[in-house]
């Protein structure tokens, strides 16, 4: 099988991709506030292009499945602050 028609077929038809309630603005942010911990890392790093994003972690999943909470694009406190205040309350005081 081609490997751009698995991609093709996997992204359009056997992923949720196309229902991702995240999708709209995957682009600007993610948050998984699912991963929320008692102890989070937040740090700053280019991907491509000296595009920059502030990654915040859950330090007890260990970089492993479950550790990113958030990715923001840019650096400004502002805009990573009305990203992170989308998290519930109850989950932000742990």
């Amino acid at each position: 099988m081609n490997g751009r028609n698995l991609q093709y077929q996997y992204k359009n038809f056997l992923s949720d991709f196309k229902d991702w309630d995240q999708k709209p603005h995957a682009c600007d942010w993610l948050l998984f506030s699912e991963n929320m911990g008692e102890h989070l890392s937040i740090d700053e790093t280019s991907l491509s292009h000296g595009e920059l994003y502030t990654i915040l972690t859950n330090k007890k999943a260990k970089g492993k499945k479950g550790s990113i909470v958030a990715v923001v694009q840019g650096t400004k406190a502002d805009n990573i602050i009305d990203i992170l205040n989308r998290i519930p309350l109850k989950q932000r005081n742990r």
